[in-house]
């Protein structure tokens, strides 16, 4: 007598994680996110862990989650896993300021993002 269950936002050779509120601006985390994408997954943790972007540790958090869904959740085999999307967005901006000369207000945007990885397996009919 309980709910139905939902139904799954990705194909069944799929799996997908996303990090929030992570410390820097979208087009940054874009520029590490463009590293990984369309790469096995052996080679982008390679990429990530080898990056000197501060921003590649939390990305790197994401990409292991999104292989641990595949393997544990969805039954993937994680050696056929492929990066085969890699995304990100805007979240909040905090918004400070600073006093500047003659009574002026000078802005500091401090920008929050978000990254959603999406792993495929691919098999090896290609």
């Amino acid at each position: 007598m309980g709910k139905e269950k939902n139904p799954r936002r990705v194909a069944d050779n799929e799996a997908m994680a996303k990090s929030k509120m992570l410390r820097t601006s979208p087009q940054k985390l874009n520029l590490v996110a463009g590293l990984i994408r369309g790469k096995k997954v052996d080679k982008a943790i390679a990429e990530l862990v080898f990056s000197k972007k501060r921003i590649s540790q939390d990305v790197l958090k994401c990409l292991q989650s999104a292989i641990a869904n595949a393997e544990n959740n969805h039954n993937l085999d994680v050696d056929e896993l492929v990066v085969a999307e890699a995304y990100c967005g805007k979240n909040l901006v905090m918004k400070r300021g600073r006093p500047r000369a003659r009574g002026r207000f000078g802005k500091i945007m401090k920008p929050f993002s978000e990254i959603t990885i999406l792993v495929r397996q691919v098999g090896e009919t290609a």
